[in-house]
């Protein structure tokens, strides 16, 4: 499994923007290459579900209900993702989690809470 350490979350208003990271720093640099990265989301009472995702090459894919506002990015050689989220709504309110999948690895971080509230 893969460890994966979240930062960035907090409390903003509704409009705002906030940028979240996710580190693999135990992971081989050749690994992490590897891996497809991806944030997911959870909110109160509502199932996982995928926000955006990032391929070694840059593919990228966002959620409809981001798409516009949401902006996933890599650095390979940093071993690191960040999610740019703008203009930010009630509704993106909830636990967002790092994942890394390759093959059978399903990797997860703790979660960062992201709260959007006036």
């Amino acid at each position: 499994q893969v460890q994966l350490v979240e930062s960035g979350g907090g409390l903003v208003q509704p409009g705002g923007s906030l940028r979240l990271s996710c580190a693999a720093p135990r992971t081989i640099l050749s690994v992490f290459n590897g891996y497809i990265m991806a944030w997911y989301r959870q909110a109160p009472g509502k199932e996982r579900e995928l926000v955006a995702s990032i391929t070694f090459d840059r593919d990228t894919y966002y959620a409809d209900a981001v798409k516009g506002r949401f902006t996933i990015s890599r650095d390979n050689s940093r071993k690191t993702i960040k999610l740019q989220m703008n203009s930010l709504k009630s509704e993106d309110t909830a636990v967002y989690y790092c994942n890394a999948q390759r093959g059978s690895i399903n990797s997860w971080g703790r979660g960062t809470q992201v709260t959007v509230s006036s």
